[in-house]
């Protein structure tokens, strides 16, 4: 089945309908097949950015919660391949939660990421692969 790695950006914007890119996150979210997978740097980036707002936090453990966003493992043995995308990408620069996302990427050979970040476009999936961006 066609998996599609989920960022911060996105997953805020789809429970914050006062963020500037809900809508366009909504639409795209709306066209993507398959299961959405991300990591728990990611939702813990999430989490910190809706703060404020005690409901859009509980929304986002639901989706983790309901199976509507897909957990990937990551265990000790990730931990050296993280770290070496933090160095390679450091002028970017990489922050956890990409190398996360990337190094889940690279190692289930997933191409596709919803994000709103423009350093996915300097960032290789398996393969050595552009990502294909979502929206």
């Amino acid at each position: 089945m066609k998996q599609t790695l989920v960022d911060t950006g996105p997953l805020v914007a789809l429970i914050d309908e006062g963020d500037d890119d809900h809508q366009r996150c909504e639409d795209a979210a709306r066209r993507l097949k398959g299961d959405l997978v991300t990591t728990w740097p990611v939702i813990t980036e999430a989490m910190y950015l809706l703060d404020e707002a005690a409901q859009g936090q509980d929304a986002l453990l639901k989706k983790v919660e309901s199976g509507d966003l897909n957990l990937a493992d990551l265990s000790a043995q990730d931990a050296r391949a993280i770290r070496e995308l933090i160095h390679k990408y450091r002028d970017l620069p990489m922050d956890f939660a990409d190398a996360s996302l990337v190094r889940v990427a690279q190692r289930e050979g997933i191409a596709e990421v919803f994000t709103l970040d423009k350093h996915f476009r300097a960032y290789r999936s398996a393969r050595a692969r552009n990502f294909a961006i979502k929206p």
